[in-house]
């Protein structure tokens, strides 16, 4: 797969606001690693700056978890320490100064909580990525997607794909294709179906099946890390579909280079992102 032309940074002088700023909404009380391995993620991809918004008594353990590269935003929490539905006001004022949006990697399953993620779905236009909590919020409600604007590019496994969709998980591995193109089609969303052979529709008809990755990928935060390489692709000025097929061409290749040298059972999320430079460079 060839790099993408806003990728390759062939400009001598360019400038870290070239290449946009990542906003990740994540991270709870004993979730906040989902929130630290998004970011970080987000950086590697080649976003020029990344923000880390999280509850606020948080923030203090967030800044041991991730790099110094990466700033955090403390937001209203709930008693549970996960974001406050009073938070929409402060991320409202703050919206413009970000590129794109990943939304969900351990936000947890708490009432307040899952009405911000819904608000945020509704009301924000920025590109965005839906993942994790924020799928679960999103199954309650599937539609707000029909009223939303701008591109939401939504990575459900096949088991947050039965919560959005009421079909089994039996049936949406044997119809994979079928599934995720009729989703983005109903629902005008951008849908990547992760998996062996990870799917990525748009509403328009196109899809791709991706060919790279192994069975190290079936470890904790995964999902985290191509939430973030995605939004990083935004940011950079990628499409939808075409942020989302790089991200799970790139991420099964890294993973693909790491066992190289890491045995698949022993293969975590941080290795994906360790090898993520090298899965770049390999693309021509």
């Amino acid at each position: 797969m060839r790099l993408p032309a806003p990728l390759s940074r062939r400009k001598s002088n360019a400038h870290k606001n070239d290449f946009g700023h990542v906003l990740v909404i994540a991270g709870s009380a004993n979730m906040l690693g989902a929130a630290a391995l998004t970011s970080l993620a987000a950086m590697r991809a080649g976003a020029g700056l990344v923000t880390v918004a999280v509850p606020k008594t948080l923030d203090p353990v967030l800044q041991k978890k991730i790099s110094p590269v990466i700033m955090s935003l403390p937001l209203p929490e709930t008693k549970n320490q996960s974001l406050a539905l009073s938070a929409l006001k402060i991320l409202q004022r703050n919206i413009s100064k970000f590129s794109a949006l990943a939304l969900g990697p351990g936000l947890s399953r708490d009432p307040s909580t899952r009405q911000l993620i819904c608000k945020i779905i509704k009301k924000f236009s920025i590109p965005m990525v839906i993942d994790a909590d924020a799928l679960n919020a999103l199954a309650k409600n599937v539609k707000i997607l029909l009223k939303a604007k701008g591109v939401k590019i939504l990575t459900p496994h096949p088991g947050e794909m039965t919560r959005l969709t009421g079909y089994s998980k039996q049936y949406i591995e044997k119809n994979r294709k079928e599934v995720a193109c009729k989703f983005a089609q109903e629902f005008k969303c951008i849908l990547l179906l992760k998996g062996h052979k990870t799917v990525v529709a748009d509403p328009g008809g196109k899809v791709y099946v991706n060919t790279t990755g192994n069975a190290g990928l079936a470890t904790a935060g995964s999902g985290d890390v191509l939430t973030g390489m995605i939004t990083a692709f935004l940011a950079q000025g990628l499409n939808g579909f075409e942020a989302a097929k790089l991200g799970a061409y790139l991420h099964g290749k890294a993973a693909d280079l790491a066992i190289r040298k890491i045995p698949k059972a022993s293969l975590i999320a941080t290795d994906i992102i360790d090898f993520l430079p090298q899965a770049i460079k390999s693309t021509k």
